[in-house]
């Protein structure tokens, strides 16, 4: 089968429409055709050469959503018509984190920059050349095979094209905060950084009962939109954040900060670490270069102060538990998505889409395949 996909020849690079050439999938696998795929900063990390590939060329996008068209021997949790959103965490079920709920870190997570499938080898090719896929599922492809513990069966009235952002965006930013931060009903809260996965941090912060959702970004598109999904205060920079933290608590500080930036600094896990209280808890979400590995931080006060920095991949989430919860509380109205996109993009103009992201004009750009 053709498809076409958005592919890296080399890092740092731009992003090439090609034709690929798609296997059949493989014992259990799927192939799925993709209607919608979100423009995630994650990938642009790729691109820009932040978080390599283990193998070029490499076909993008991890946050997506489609019809399944065909399934491989031993498929039986999904059928030939289902609507799916992509894991880009396709859990085994057996190891030791999926055991203990945590799906998020299971082990399959090793093969995310591999390219490969479960079984080592590509279902992508350009030519004679074998393609890598993003996290196993490509969404940047019209058409992509994936292990069928990746496709998780949706309604079919829920909107493909809102659908894919419960695949990354939604639960990353939203879990940061309720799972990670452990955020309660009457916190101080702090969100720095207020793009596709910091702007769900405050919904879910405003979900879990913050007393106060303090949302900081430069961009004042992005501090209007923290206004109208749920953040009490909007500010330019971490220092007004913290003073207004302070101000709030008598000098205590937040109850959390979450790390949401573009591309995350150890500078930037400095300033949230000053801005919580005793026992408060830094979550780093956001992404960094590959290379760093230094935090300005004081051990004295992370000891004595009983501070906490708490990584958070997919939210702490569990994607076949809480991708389909997260589209019931879209249902419900307690989630907005439709809110999110700012630009619908044909896969041609994706570079058009990232640039518009550095720009800070999206919260979330999304790809439509026509």
């Amino acid at each position: 089968m053709k498809s076409r996909a958005a592919v890296l020849f080399e890092a740092p690079g731009e992003w090439d429409i090609v034709e690929v050439d798609v296997d059949e999938p493989r014992a259990n696998e799927v192939l799925v055709r993709y209607v919608s795929a979100g423009l995630c900063h994650s990938d642009d990390h790729v691109a820009k050469g932040d978080v390599p590939s283990a193998h070029y060329p490499y076909c993008g996008g991890h946050e997506g959503a489609g019809i399944v068209e065909a399934i491989g021997p031993g498929v039986t949790s999904v059928a030939v018509g289902d609507h799916v959103v992509a894991s880009f965490l396709p859990p085994c079920g057996r190891c030791r984190w999926c055991a203990s709920g945590q799906q998020n870190i299971c082990d399959n997570g090793a093969f995310t920059m591999l390219g490969t499938q479960l079984d080592g080898t590509f279902r992508l090719h350009h030519g004679d050349t074998d393609v890598a896929q993003a996290s196993l599922v490509s969404t940047f492809s019209e058409y992509s095979v994936m292990p069928a513990a990746a496709a998780i069966v949706i309604d079919d009235e829920i909107p493909l094209e809102v659908a894919c952002l419960v695949g990354c965006g939604v639960p990353t930013g939203w879990g940061s905060a309720v799972n990670a931060a452990a955020v309660r009903p009457g916190d101080i809260v702090i969100i720095m950084g207020v793009g596709g996965v910091g702007i769900n941090a405050v919904q879910g912060a405003k979900h879990a009962g913050a007393a106060r959702i303090i949302a900081v970004d430069p961009v004042p598109f992005k501090r209007d939109s923290a206004l109208k999904l749920g953040a009490t205060d909007v500010l330019e920079n971490m220092i007004q954040a913290t003073e207004l933290a302070l101000s709030l608590t008598n000098g205590q500080g937040a109850d959390s900060a979450v790390v949401t930036v573009g591309v995350a600094t150890g500078d930037d896990v400095g300033q949230a670490f000053s801005a919580i209280r005793k026992g408060g808890t830094v979550v780093l979400t956001a992404v960094a270069n590959i290379g760093a590995d230094t935090l300005p931080v004081n051990l004295l006060e992370l000891t004595m102060y009983q501070k906490r920095i708490q990584g958070a991949l997919f939210g702490m989430a569990s994607p076949t538990r809480d991708i389909p919860k997260f589209l019931d509380l879209y249902r419900q109205g307690y989630l907005a998505l439709d809110e999110l996109v700012s630009r619908r993009y044909r896969l041609e103009e994706i570079n058009q889409g990232y640039a518009d992201l550095h720009a800070g004009t999206n919260l979330r750009g999304i790809v439509d395949f026509g």
